[in-house]
């Protein structure tokens, strides 16, 4: 994928020059919508974005930019669930290296409601289908945001609500599976 235009908006593969705007977004959201701020064992991955998503061949950051601001991203990293904090079934269903777990797919509150997270789901998903080994796309999302239930329900299927489990320290998380080949994520 070279590049999809959204009207305004350039859904892309990050570039070297991308890694600040990226960072931005992924901080922002972290502490304006989750709450909790940056946790290093959980975003180690925000402070090299370069070497975890750019260098690495079965990695990809895709961002939403709008003229040289981005204002959103979705990454594609090859390790699995951590456990803890989510339930150890789910690492051993999902294990590092065949799964290729979606993570960091956020959108500017102001940029959203035109497809940009569709889109760059999109294009990550497309990334998986062509590279070796990935036999499953793994994600995880706090269905506490407002849409990210309803978002996820429209593209992927739920294998765990850790909300009715008592699992994951009471964060309203939902765990979904898309699977490999991708299906076509286009609204139909």
């Amino acid at each position: 994928m070279n590049q999809l235009q959204i009207g305004p908006y350039a859904v892309r593969h990050a570039r070297p020059e991308d890694v600040p705007g990226a960072r931005s977004v992924m901080l922002d959201t972290f502490y304006r919508e989750f709450d909790y701020g940056y946790v290093p064992r959980w975003h180690s991955d925000v402070v090299d974005i370069e070497a975890a998503y750019l260098a690495h061949p079965r990695h990809t950051l895709v961002v939403a930019a709008l003229g040289t601001e981005v204002v959103g991203t979705t990454a594609v990293h090859s390790r699995g669930p951590a456990h803890p904090p989510h339930p150890a079934r789910l690492a051993e269903q999902y294990p590092s290296g065949s799964t290729a777990q979606l993570l960091r797919v956020y959108v500017r509150p102001e940029h959203r409601r035109h497809g940009l997270a569709r889109a760059m789901v999109g294009a990550a998903c497309a990334f998986v289908a062509e590279v070796p080994g990935y036999e499953r796309i793994y994600l995880h999302t706090n269905v506490d945001i407002p849409g990210a239930e309803g978002f996820w329900r429209s593209l992927a299927t739920e294998v765990c609500d850790a909300r009715t489990t008592g699992e994951h320290g009471g964060y309203g998380t939902v765990h979904f599976e898309i699977p490999v080949p991708v299906p076509s994520l286009a609204r139909g």
